[in-house]
């Protein structure tokens, strides 16, 4: 196994969790089209591009590009007002110890989200300059499952992608970090199966090394 330097993390579900923020703007667009849109339809949107997730918000049905650009404008816009909350206190348990860990074990640390606000989360949690990159939804034009944008993430931290760990919570993205060829760490949910090591409670009460140790033994 290649020395790992660098660990590299989604945003939503990993570092803090604004999957009820996602919910609540895609259900006010869908309550105002007249499209059914459960909470179960919103698990399927985990870790995908917002287009991608219109798509499958829309289950098949056709809309122009002029309004499929509206109809996502308007869910950004109300998600943005939901994002007015954050606050520092929003980052999930663990999370600052791990990174400042991380950062003193003298791993790169970046951040590869689908997400087009991932700057703005991250400046309202105050955590934005532990970062020594940031990939968001506007730096590649392939979204996850595809690999590309943790292939970018290790292109700016200066890494191969078999040196990096990806910490991810969605299918979508464990999927693109082994398709890439990273390490991975699927965070939480039973749909992150196929990565490396799976932590079911986060990355609080975990150690950088821990989890190098567990890479190890896992791979």
């Amino acid at each position: 196994m290649a020395k790992i330097t660098a660990f590299i993390f989604d945003l939503d579900g990993v570092i803090t969790d604004t999957a009820e923020y996602h919910y609540l703007a895609w259900k006010q667009l869908a309550d105002e089209e007249h499209i059914a849109f459960t909470r179960q339809d919103n698990d399927q949107l985990r870790g995908v591009s917002r287009r991608e997730s219109l798509n499958r918000m829309l289950k098949g049905h056709p809309i122009d590009e002029t309004t499929a650009q509206a109809w996502m404008e308007r869910k950004n816009n109300y998600y943005l007002q939901h994002l007015k909350s954050i606050t520092p206190n929003d980052c999930l348990p663990g999370i600052k110890s791990f990174l400042a860990d991380a950062r003193a074990a003298g791993l790169k640390i970046a951040v590869g989200s689908a997400s087009k606000n991932a700057y703005e989360v991250l400046t309202r949690l105050e955590i934005i300059d532990l970062f020594e990159a940031v990939g968001d939804g506007y730096v590649v034009k392939n979204s996850k499952p595809a690999p590309d944008l943790f292939v970018w993430v290790a292109g700016r931290l200066g890494v191969h992608t078999e040196e990096a760990v990806v910490f991810e919570d969605a299918e979508a993205g464990v999927e693109a970090a082994l398709n890439g060829g990273f390490h991975v760490v699927g965070i939480g949910h039973a749909d992150v199966t196929r990565a490396h090591l799976v932590l079911r409670e986060g990355l609080a009460q975990i150690t950088a090394q821990d989890i190098l140790t567990q890479l190890q033994r896992a791979t």
